[in-house]
């Protein structure tokens, strides 16, 4: 018998646009029955705005339409609250308390109920009634500071970092400890969620350095954002880049002796015999290749002073790599232990061999579709389309009740 993953967990999922519905994605691709709970006049608002972007994040679920605004609407909502387990909502603060919705109502109706509130900027603190995008929270996170070129105005992506991971995968990953926490103990919770907050948390790296340095490096002078030329994206002949993420001095170093002529380094060492030591060093008492290029990695308490004394690297990395194309460099170098990689569109990245060998696409209707991006030995993720507004409303005034086996 295969592991059923989420299989027989209920969510209602009042959320709409992007966030909560990708999080509620996440869920139902792992076996959750989730139920989208749509206004009657139009229902989720993507429907209209993006109908491409409504059928990718709402695949495998299902529409009941409600007014909520209606007294005998939200007594039937009630009594669907009854037999879930998860209610998720992303309205302002306090809107579902106006509604009859609030938490402390639905816990009485099921004391086990995780609730889920996914907000921008939480349930409490100053900006908890601001409206706000990912643009907003990538922002007040600190986010957009940190990312694009030096000198530069901000980088704008068009991944939504603080929607989906920030807030989105933040908030499944809660709704997961409070369900098993409720399966434990009787008792439900609140999970209150903030877009801000998650992407706050997200911020490891500039965090790293605040703490070393005691002020964080400005866009493009950092590590990880331009300071290193053997991590940075170059042009190539045709205009398309590579990505050199050969951060660490073993593959810096296999990365330059594959991009520039053999002589530069002398005859090519042989293998020696493995030795018994379990020093650092060889029979002959010098350091190993372990300790090749030690002075990169004593740059590292310095960005700074690593983007100055490795200027000339950069310019010879970025001399050779010009004259050749991406798709050159992909060929000579993916395969050379050097951590380079093309920088691929979306077409080039789903066409790939290991995006294909994965079995990552899916096909719906003509359109392909990323499918769960987890794999499982011993248990299946589940797909399907998306609901046509108010699809289920008979399956579920019907049997709506009975918990799916």
């Amino acid at each position: 018998m295969s592991n059923p993953l989420l299989s027989g967990l209920r969510i209602l999922d009042l959320s709409r646009l992007l966030p909560g519905p990708f999080c509620t994605l996440q869920l139902a691709q792992l076996g959750a029955e989730v139920i989208k709970i749509e206004e009657p006049d139009g229902g989720d608002y993507t429907r209209a705005l993006s109908p491409a972007l409504f059928n990718i994040v709402n695949r495998g679920k299902k529409s009941v339409t409600l007014d909520l605004r209606l007294e005998g609407d939200v007594e039937r909502f009630k009594e669907m609250v009854k037999h879930a387990d998860v209610v998720i909502e992303s309205f302002r603060p306090g809107v579902m308390d106006k509604l009859g919705c609030g938490y402390d109502t639905l816990k009485a109706v099921n004391p086990k109920l995780v609730y889920a509130s996914l907000t921008g900027y939480g349930q409490t603190g100053p900006y908890r009634d601001r409206p706000g995008h990912d643009l907003n929270y990538l922002g007040y996170a600190g986010v957009l500071d940190q990312t694009g070129l030096s000198g530069k105005r901000p980088g704008m992506s068009n991944v939504q970092i603080a929607d989906l991971a920030g807030g989105a995968l933040t908030c499944a990953l809660g709704i997961l400890a409070a369900v098993q926490g409720a399966q434990k103990s009787g008792a439900g919770c609140w999970v209150d969620a903030g877009m801000l907050d998650g992407t706050l948390a997200l911020q490891t790296m500039a965090m790293a350095t605040l703490h070393e340095q005691g002020q964080t490096f400005p866009r493009g002078k950092d590590f990880l954002t331009g300071a290193l030329p053997n991590y940075n994206l170059y042009r190539c002949r045709d205009g398309k880049y590579l990505a050199v993420g050969a951060l660490e001095p073993k593959f810096f170093l296999k990365f330059l002796r594959e991009i520039t002529p053999q002589w530069l380094w002398g005859k090519k060492k042989t293998k020696r015999p493995p030795t018994h030591s379990t020093s650092n060093t060889t029979q002959a008492g010098k350091t190993s290749s372990n300790n090749d290029m030690g002075a990169l990695t004593s740059l590292s308490k310095n960005p700074t002073k690593a983007r100055w004394v490795l200027m000339p690297l950069r310019w010879i990395i970025a001399g050779v790599l010009i004259t050749r194309t991406r798709d050159y460099w992909e060929k000579r170098l993916g395969d050379a232990d050097a951590c380079i990689s093309a920088s691929l569109t979306l077409e080039e990245a789903m066409q790939s061999e290991q995006v294909k060998a994965r079995g990552l696409i899916e096909t719906r209707h003509g359109k392909p579709m990323v499918k769960s991006a987890l794999r499982f030995v011993g248990a299946e993720t589940f797909s399907g389309d998306s609901p046509a507004l108010g699809e289920h409303n008979d399956e579920i005034n019907v049997a709506g009740q009975q918990r799916r086996a």
